[in-house]
């Protein structure tokens, strides 16, 4: 494998160090919270540089700059907004555009952005009521207050404004005063987390003892999302979807930590990386997060991440840093930045994608059968999908920067991300740094540290060394330091004086991790990268507001292949940089690019629908096309992408014989296609989609896509839990979102109409073969066992001595087994398959 290995320069100047309202070093946690927990630098202390800004300065002159003049209804961004004291009803999204644009606006000290973000802060500020309620009168919900405190914040921190503090002081009263007239209901109840975290900020800073009340009021009305993350409970709520909303299940990440600094207790602090776990094996994307169209949707790679969910995920991870010091937070939320970030906009941030698919061959009008639907929810717009993405999208970029430093309790700093980026602040006794980190990574590999001061100072410097990092070093002066690992903060603590120089070098290694259907991605460093398709852009609407449109974008070259491994290695991968362009995101120009192996697999094609590709097919797949280089760019550098490969080989699916008692949780190779799906009390479950306008519970699918049967004994327990069929299906192939989006048979027990059904789907055409009647009794365990021989099936219930229903087809001759449910919520356990 060829390495080309270039710099990365992280430097550190002594420069002259203007004035700036650096951290007030003693507002670190007050007792009885929590102690040892890092606080973050007042917004305007880093600032980006290199590719960095661009992304901020692609912002400003794009979908930000311009969200005004894009969305201008009153109910929206008007002038007659009611956050600006008109009579829109602007609720969530005025809050959640302040919340970024003011943290965009102090980033890149524009006077701009400033301005814009002025007259939403002082209208807020100047209105309170006399009972300490602010915002829209007419708005009786505590959730949209909670992103405009984020606002008001960041707000304070750039700019020591006396009147924030009172403020929130007056209004943290009045919620403690009325919670219990009026508790968290929805919204409120998903995303108490942003208002505790707040209200313990409010609490370094004045020491009110109501506050602390305040945050456990708070968490005993929000739903138990401790619990939530270390049961993988998210579908334990039955019509009730908040819990599984996924844009709640990433905002809420933060909230075990944000409470174990009142409740310092393992459990609370382990909830966090437990939630993460479940998520990732269950409906893990190879971008660092879990999908979620809007439901948590599984593993598949055409189901989609929400923007929202991106940017929530990453602030939760923000947050989780300064309490935990794992490196592997500090890992993730790159992985999320650097790959999931980037794919939801276009290249020069004036559009976004309300949904983004690891492989999402075609950005096209059309409805995929996501659990909430959207014509244009994969289309790249300023108005994609639903309108929440379009505010809240905002703080992703300027809350990564805000968040890189942290300082820390011994009055020092903890890097917890890199990239080009200029630091002023001060540690130790009031002591101004100036710290500038002239760097490509994550392009790069080699970082270069130099430390400004105007007098020696000791202090420590704590630095994230990455997990994937390959044999990690540090040189001081051009000494190595010892003792560096991957994968633990390292901290140095000394002496600094004007001008010491850190090297640090994180090799990066090409790795393959383990994908849906035994596919794989391909990662170097913390960068995923995807198959570079060559595109072309259709303008399908051209807005009022110049420089702004909709289009559709379609490969213009093929993108169904799988990788060429050399015993299961990627040996022959080659590594090629070039020079490090403005925009690293952009794939013709990518700094680095990878050169791999592959053949085309003819049958991989579109689906049914010809909106989206069929999933990734099993692995390993034959395929007789000829050999072929193709190059891998950036996942974050395309809008259509292929991220999870299929390996070419020789087919290795289960035939024999196999055995699911969902003992442990989730089955390994099992994929769920529309609706949802989920582990309980050893049974996995057909999950309730209610609130989903009718998608995905209408025949939600559950398939084991590494089996291959052909004439065999199959039976499995099935319980009926509300109106509708559920059963097995058998001899499946190219199965995707919708109710008859398969081909192959299914056997179902009916108990809206008391039968048993067999009957079988070709693509989006449900044919029944055959059916007869029986008493199908809700809430009752059967055993349902189906004997296939060649075009002969014979269907048994409850160990019955003579076939309850027998009927013959000769269409599909072998396939994987699977369970299905049809407008019904069911239970499944005991799956047991055996080949004559």
């Amino acid at each position: 494998m060829k390495r080309i290995f270039t710099s990365i320069y992280f430097l550190v100047s002594c420069l002259s160090i203007h004035t700036l309202n650096a951290q007030n070093l003693t507002e670190f946690n007050k007792a009885p919270l929590k102690q040892h927990v890092y606080v973050q630098l007042p917004i305007g202390s880093i600032k980006a540089k290199g590719w960095l800004l661009k992304q901020l300065e692609q912002q400003r002159d794009g979908a930000t700059g311009m969200a005004e003049e894009l969305y201008p209804e009153k109910d929206n961004l008007g002038k007659n907004s009611d956050w600006l004291g008109g009579d829109g009803n602007g609720w969530e999204r005025v809050p959640y555009y302040v919340k970024g644009l003011v943290a965009l606006a102090y980033t890149l000290d524009d006077p701009m952005l400033k301005t814009k973000a002025q007259k939403y802060i002082d209208w807020t500020l100047n209105n309170q009521q006399a009972n300490g309620l602010f915002g829209p009168a007419k708005m009786k919900d505590w959730w949209p207050r909670m992103p405009m405190m984020y606002a008001l914040q960041s707000y304070y921190e750039a700019t020591n404004d006396k009147r924030v503090i009172p403020f929130l002081s007056k209004y943290f009263k009045y919620e403690l005063a009325n919670l219990d007239g009026d508790p968290l209901k929805e919204w409120g109840k998903s995303r108490a987390g942003d208002n505790m975290e707040i209200a313990i900020w409010l609490y370094n800073k004045t020491g009110d003892q109501d506050l602390l009340q305040l945050v456990e009021k708070l968490k005993q009305q929000a739903y138990p999302w401790i619990d939530i993350y270390s049961n993988n409970g998210f579908y334990f709520f039955g019509d009730d979807f908040q819990p599984k909303h996924m844009v709640n299940v990433a905002q809420a990440l933060k909230f075990p930590v944000v409470y174990a600094q009142l409740q310092d207790r393992p459990s609370n602090l382990e909830a966090l990386s437990k939630g993460i776990t479940h998520i990732m094996h269950d409906h893990g994307q190879p971008e660092g997060l879990g999908s979620g169209t809007e439901f948590l949707a599984g593993t598949s790679s055409i189901e989609g991440v929400e923007t929202c969910t991106v940017v929530e995920w990453m602030q939760s991870l923000e947050t989780a840093a300064k309490v935990i010091h794992d490196a592997r937070i500090g890992d993730q939320l790159e992985k999320i930045a650097f790959n999931a970030l980037p794919a939801q906009f276009s290249r020069d941030f004036k559009n976004h994608s309300y949904y983004t698919l690891p492989n999402q061959v075609q950005s096209i009008h059309g409805e995929h059968g996501f659990n909430q639907d959207y014509s244009s929810g994969i289309v790249s717009s300023p108005y994609s999908g639903y309108g929440c993405c379009r505010y809240n999208m905002h703080m992703g970029w300027p809350y990564f920067v805000k968040s890189s430093v942290v300082a820390t309790p011994e009055k020092g700093l903890a890097v917890i991300t890199y990239g080009p980026m200029e630091i002023e602040t001060v540690v130790a006794s009031n002591k101004k740094i100036k710290i500038t980190e002239e760097t490509n990574y994550p392009f790069e590999e080699k970082i270069r540290l130099k430390i400004g001061l105007t007098t020696s100072t000791s202090f420590p410097l704590i630095l994230r060394i990455p997990a994937w990092s390959v044999k990690p070093s540090i040189t001081l002066n051009g000494t190595l330091l010892k003792g560096v690992k991957a994968g633990e903060m390292f901290t140095i603590s000394r002496e600094w004086k004007n001008q010491d120089q850190l090297e640090l070098n994180f090799p990066m290694q090409i790795t393959t991790h383990a994908q849906v259907n035994n596919s794989v991605s391909i990662e170097r460093g913390p960068i995923v990268y995807a198959l570079e398709i060559k595109a072309a852009n259709k303008v399908t609407k051209i807005h009022s507001v110049a420089g702004f449109t909709d289009y559709e974008i379609r490969p213009e070259s093929a993108w169904n292949y799988g990788l060429v491994l050399d015993k299961g290695n990627l040996s022959n991968v080659s590594v090629v940089s070039a020079a490090m362009p403005e925009n690293p995101f952009t794939a013709a120009n990518a700094p680095v690019k990878l050169k791999v192996q592959a053949k085309k697999i003819p049958s991989w094609t579109l689906g049914y629908n010809k909106v989206a590709a069929f999933d990734v097919p099993f692995s390993p797949i034959s395929s007789t096309e000829k050999q072929e280089e193709i190059t891998l760019v950036p996942y974050g550098s395309e809008n259509i992408r292929l991220s999870c490969f299929p390996v070419i080989g020789q087919p290795k699916k289960i035939n024999k014989a196999l055995v699911e008692n969902f003992d442990q949780g989730m089955a390994n190779n099992w994929v769920f296609y529309g609706g949802g799906w989920f582990w309980k009390d050893g049974q996995v479950n057909s999950a309730s989609n209610a609130g989903s306008g009718g998608y995905g519970i209408n025949g939600s699918k559950y398939v084991a896509n590494g089996t291959d049967f052909k004439d065999f004994i199959y039976q499995a327990n099935v319980k009926i839990n509300t109106p509708g069929d559920a059963g097995l299906m058998f001899r499946v192939s190219n199965p995707a979102i919708g109710a008859d989006a398969y081909k192959g048979y299914y056997v179902g027990l009916d108990h809206s109409n008391g039968t048993v059904l067999l009957g079988k789907a070709n693509g989006q055409k449900w044919t029944v073969i055959s059916l007869g009647k029986y008493p199908v009794e809700m809430n009752k365990m059967y055993t349902l066992k189906i004997v296939a021989k060649g075009d002969e099936f014979d269907i048994f219930i409850n160990g019955s001595a003579k076939p309850i229903l027998s009927a013959t087809d000769s269409q599909y001759q072998s396939g994987s087994i699977g369970l299905r449910a049809y407008k019904a919520l069911a239970s499944f356990d005991s799956v047991k398959i055996n080949a004559f």
